[in-house]
């Protein structure tokens, strides 16, 4: 199986982690970024297994329960001083829930955040 197998080409290269897994927690495929960031872990060897081995409890039980349900998870953390975005959201084949998408952005520290006026 490839690395990047089913993944689209501006995806590959992303500046991101992105992590795909199916129902069960599987992962099918992780580009570029994410096989650096979890390389200690495995890296592109981490393909077709399961992610669930991957987190301890209590993140263990969460994500059980998000591949069951198929609802999105979001958060930020900061790990060895890097602050990051992580957006878990489940992904779709023909309508039918397939799995889960996750994407993992480093957060500037001087981040700016606006307020948008709908009018």
């Amino acid at each position: 199986m490839s690395d990047f197998q089913n993944i689209p080409d501006w995806v590959t290269e992303f500046p991101g982690a992105v992590t795909v897994c199916d129902t069960e927690g599987i992962i099918l495929s992780m580009n570029k970024r994410s096989i650096q960031t979890f390389e200690s872990d495995g890296g592109s060897q981490l393909i077709g297994t399961n992610v669930l081995n991957c987190h301890p409890e209590p993140a263990r039980s969460t994500l059980q329960q998000m591949l069951a349900r198929g609802e999105m998870n979001a958060y930020t953390i900061e790990k060895n001083g890097v602050k990051k975005l992580i957006y878990q959201a489940p992904w779709y084949k023909d309508g039918v829930y397939a799995g889960f998408v996750e994407i993992s952005l480093v957060i500037p520290d001087n981040m700016p955040h606006f307020i948008r006026s709908t009018t």
